[in-house]
């Protein structure tokens, strides 16, 4: 029996401004299975990042659990939260805005490095070596988010992802900033990273066609409510909802 690494137990999410409420994710439960790629797919709205948001604990989860390894860390806080936030770490959709601008590409990375208490000889090897791994050469480490390209700034903030050796990968409409060419390069570099690394992935996109060609299991989000749930090809095969079958018709 495949272990469940993260699980999400009816998780709700209201934003509350005044008298006035929205509720951007509702009723949402799912596992990601230790080893696995889970797909979260679904328009621009359809609460799919602020479920990411909450599972990496950047917004407090209104309703719900949140488990991993079978231990409640939906309100931990203290060094129980240090400890979570090594495990699951995320790739957000425009590189570039994810680092300091007037830090270079090799301060981002080594920052947590730093934490861990590695001395400055330590995190130069390891920073180096990180990205490396990600497909930059190490000189990569003195340059500025604004003077590389956007492939090359996504490549060094998986490698920061990687720097606390985490046990899942969030990639958060990692690649759809970029052109189709670089795209593929970026994916092909995450599907080797997770193989290596043994990493567990949600891959969040809009786009169905990505979710089939690389997830192992998938859901389907819309208006803040997964609306199906199962293996990427059993979904696109037999689609149980108009929402789904036109999120097919547009990219199949």
């Amino acid at each position: 029996m495949t272990e469940i690494l993260l699980e999400a137990q009816h998780l709700t999410k209201i934003f509350r401004r005044g008298k006035a409420s929205l509720t951007a994710v509702d009723d949402v439960s799912f596992v990601l299975k230790r080893g696995s790629v889970l797909g979260i797919v679904g328009e621009s709205g359809s609460g799919k990042s602020t479920v990411a948001a909450m599972l990496t604990r950047l917004t407090d989860v209104t309703e719900g659990r949140i488990f991993f390894e079978g231990r409640d860390v939906t309100h931990v806080t203290g060094p129980d939260r240090r400890d979570f936030y090594r495990q699951i770490q995320m790739v957000f959709q425009n590189p570039v805005s994810s680092f300091d601008p007037r830090r270079t590409l090799g301060d981002g990375i080594g920052e947590s490095l730093i934490n861990q208490g590695m001395n400055r000889a330590e995190v130069k090897k390891k920073t180096a070596d990180l990205l490396e791994a990600c497909g930059l050469e190490p000189s990569f480490a003195g340059r500025y988010p604004h003077q590389v390209s956007g492939g090359q700034c996504q490549r060094a903030a998986i490698a920061r992802a990687l720097a606390v050796s985490p046990s899942v990968l969030i990639c958060d409409e990692a690649t759809s900033a970029l052109d189709v060419t670089v795209q593929a390069k970026i994916m092909a570099l995450l599907m080797k990273i997770r193989q290596e690394r043994h990493l567990s992935m949600i891959l969040i996109s809009h786009d169905l066609g990505l979710v089939q060609k690389f997830c192992t299991d998938a859901v389907v989000m819309n208006s803040g409510r997964i609306v199906e749930a199962g293996g990427p090809d059993e979904i696109i095969r037999t689609p149980k909802t108009a929402y789904t079958k036109a999120l097919i018709d547009s990219v199949l």
